[in-house]
């Protein structure tokens, strides 16, 4: 057993309805679209959320500018490493860089999205997801697609230029399942959601999060119940049978 994560930045469950490959994974997948991210729904504090299973009050990081922990939690990444896992980033956001511990990954590809555009980056952080991905087979990878949540401060959520930027992500997502080697569990999830140019407010717009899981654990069809961002470190130390940090406040969704 292998796991996949892709996160899509700011997609809202509304703006996948007319995808037809993410509304395949849906039908194939246990799913939901109506999970609960953190507050602030803000970039890095769901990321650090969903890496440490805990609240932004627990680890300290606010806004998008890391904050050391002053009581530690222990990432994802770093439970699983302790267990000799093999984890792989592929990101092109540069803050995402503190989400794991010096030493806890087997591969980082990094490419700045900021200077060369992340439509550009999303898709060479692709290529080296599926060159690692299918010549390695990581035990853990984790795939983070930033566009829509740029294109959405720029143009606004749900507009035609966001929809674009969002279907432009599920083509990249499809590139990488082409590829992929079957025996991995798939976790497609975004960290927030947006409205108007912004998020991070406690709204339902920037709170509500689609989730979906695909693999041999999970029904087709079945629904993921109170899914929270804080669910997936758990629900993957689960897949790959390791015990979750004693301090996560997550469930598995398994």
């Amino acid at each position: 057993m292998k796991v996949l994560m892709i996160l899509v930045d700011g997609m809202r469950p509304d703006a996948i309805t007319n995808i037809e490959l993410a509304q395949r994974i849906v039908a194939g997948s246990a799913s939901t679209m109506s999970a609960t991210t953190v507050m602030p729904s803000v970039t890095l504090p769901c990321h650090m959320s969903l890496f440490h299973s805990v609240d932004p009050s627990r680890h300290g990081t606010t806004t998008n500018t890391f904050a050391p922990q002053v009581r530690p939690v222990t990432g994802l990444c770093e439970v699983l490493a302790r267990h000799n896992k093999t984890c792989a980033f592929f990101y092109d956001w540069e803050e995402l860089r503190d989400l794991t511990r010096p030493g806890s990954l087997s591969h980082a590809f990094f490419t700045n999205g900021a200077k060369i555009g992340f439509g550009a980056a999303d898709s060479l952080v692709t290529n080296d997801a599926i060159n690692y991905l299918t010549q390695q087979q990581p035990d853990f990878a984790f795939l983070y697609l930033g566009n829509p949540d740029e294109i959405g401060h720029r143009f606004g959520w749900m507009s035609e230029q966001y929809m674009d930027a969002v279907r432009g992500a599920w083509n990249e997502i499809d590139r990488v399942l082409n590829a992929l080697p079957q025996d991995y569990t798939v976790i497609f999830l975004a960290d927030h959601g947006g409205h108007d140019r912004i998020h991070g407010t406690p709204c339902h717009e920037d709170m509500t999060i689609p989730m979906m899981i695909h693999g041999k654990d999970f029904p087709a069809g079945s629904k993921l119940e109170n899914a929270n961002i804080m669910d997936i470190a758990p629900t993957i130390t689960k897949l790959l049978n390791v015990e979750p940090d004693r301090e996560w406040e997550g469930k598995s969704l398994l």
